[in-house]
Formats: C-alpha cells, sequence, structure tokens
C-alpha cells in the first residue's frame, strides 16, 4: 500500500477523514478538481448538496482508476464549498457516505475545505481535487 492514513495521539480524531497520510509510492497523481458533471456535463444534484458531493467524489474516483489508482492511494483532498456554513457539514458527510457506499471504499485521506463564493458556474455548490501517490 503506498499511503498510510493516520490520525496521531494528541490530534483531535476527527471521523470524516484522517489527519495525516505517509505516501511511499513513485507515481504522483494530480487530479483537477472535480464537479458534480456526469460524463455528458450535465450539472447533477441542482441546488442538492449531498447529490453534489457524491458526484464529485465518483468523479474523482473515475479519474483515479483511469490512472490505474483509487481512493486508497489518495495522500490528499481539498475540497471547495460555496457559501460554506458548518451548519452544512451533514450534508457534505452524507454526500461522502453514498459515494463510499457505491465505491466500496471509505474515501477518508486528509483533506482541507475551503468557503468559496462561487465556482466556475452558477449551480456548482462543491468541488474536489484529490492528489494521489501510486506504485
Amino acid at each position: 500500500m503506498t499511503v498510510t492514513l493516520m490520525n496521531p495521539r494528541g490530534l483531535p480524531e476527527v471521523d470524516a477523514y484522517r489527519q495525516v497520510s505517509v505516501a511511499t509510492g513513485t507515481k504522483l497523481v494530480l487530479v483537477a478538481g472535480q464537479v458534480a458533471w456526469d460524463a455528458e456535463g450535465t450539472l447533477v444534484g441542482e441546488g442538492d448538496l449531498t447529490a453534489q458531493v457524491e458526484q464529485c467524489y465518483l468523479n474523482v474516483a473515475t479519474a483515479l482508476a483511469e490512472a490505474g489508482g483509487s481512493f486508497a492511494d489518495v495522500a490528499r483532498l481539498t475540497v471547495y464549498l460555496v457559501d460554506w456554513t458548518p451548519d452544512k457539514m451533514p450534508q457534505v458527510l452524507a454526500g461522502i457516505g453514498r459515494a463510499a457506499k457505491r465505491l466500496g471504499a471509505t474515501p477518508v485521506p486528509p483533506l482541507t475545505g475551503f468557503g468559496v463564493a462561487a465556482l466556475a458556474e452558477p449551480g456548482i455548490l462543491v468541488e474536489v481535487e484529490a492528489t494521489a501517490v501510486l506504485d
């Protein structure tokens, strides 16, 4: 396994992700920010943050698979959320959970979330980018 995820003692344990990843592979994969578009470029989940988070994670998984990887190889995620407020966290976690169920894996690498005013197009509520390391 090229990426080991952990929650070190002395740091808070967060259910949604792990605090640290240690990557030892040789192939770096950088996945551009993925929004909630399907393969035809149609927005999935208009106005539905949970559905959009799920689609973003599925799109990241598709990109990783093309490079020969999976969420098991992800060392870090960056998540951009439009008009972020902490009360939206349950929707984000629900979207991650739905994607995890569909993928048969729990995508919990370290992540940083940013609240932003807007993304590329109106209606897009979230964007997820990934850094993965493969052997």
